[in-house]
């Protein structure tokens, strides 16, 4: 297996303008993503940018990146127009698709979705999963649930279902983090594929895959990581840094 980490960044997002370029205790985001991501140890980083500055803003820092297309309409479009322009002879089999908006994530959880593809063949798509913040998570529209079938010690799971959904009962539930590992050539199914019924109705694109029947399994962390999509999260996300100082 020879994985490489793709981080799709774009300066127009909707809720905070710029983002990937927003100052977190003297370095932009996408490069606190970029340092995390070579952390992992999972194998080479670069950054698929839909903007010349934030292009600029990672060779700056030492790291590589790919100017694609900004009118692409997802991250998953902007990631095949790098994986095509950085590796045409398909040497990587295995692109795991990391978010530009986690300045903070733990290494180890980017590497757990490499681990994840290399321990299980029936696994097409990896991602993670973290326990509820608070039981307010549960009625919370704004936070993806994941519905696993665990394995008996409890760290890794096949995914059944994705919701926005109340869920109910004891158990646990899961909050889903937006990190996915994909076999190259699930990857390229899911990309070909429309929208499908589920992910058009629950606005999760992940359904679009299991509809297709790829199989997605997930990797149990400890905690969510910091996920900046609003001013609000971006001064959590700053206070956090100014406890590493």
């Amino acid at each position: 297996m020879n994985p490489i980490i793709l981080i799709p960044a774009r300066m127009a997002a909707t809720r905070l303008p710029g983002k990937p370029l927003a100052d977190i205790a003297g370095l932009p985001m996408i490069v606190r993503v970029l340092r995390q991501a070579e952390a992992a140890g999972a194998g080479p980083v670069a950054v698929a940018a839909g903007d010349a500055a934030i292009a600029e803003a990672i060779r700056a820092a030492g790291g590589r990146a790919v100017l694609t297309d900004p009118d692409l309409p997802s991250g998953s479009d902007r990631i095949l127009a790098a994986l095509a322009e950085l590796d045409p002879g398909r040497a990587h089999d295995v692109v795991i698709n990391l978010q530009g908006d986690m300045p903070f994530v733990d290494p180890s959880v980017v590497a757990a979705c490499a681990a994840l593809l290399a321990g299980q063949p029936a696994c097409d798509i990896a991602t993670v999963v973290a326990p509820e913040g608070s039981p307010a998570d549960r009625g919370n529209p704004d936070v993806v649930k994941a519905v696993l079938s665990l394995q008996p010690d409890g760290r890794t799971g096949r995914a059944l279902y994705f919701t926005r959904s109340t869920l109910y009962g004891d158990g646990p539930v899961w909050r889903h983090i937006g990190i996915y590992g994909y076999r190259r050539a699930a990857l390229e199914a899911f990309n070909a594929a429309p929208p499908s019924p589920l992910e058009q109705r629950e606005k999760l694109e992940q359904l679009r895959a299991m509809e297709l029947g790829l199989s997605i399994w997930a990797a149990v962390a400890a905690d969510a990581p910091i996920s900046v999509d609003n001013p609000a999260d971006l001064e959590r996300a700053r206070d956090y840094a100014r406890t590493l100082a």
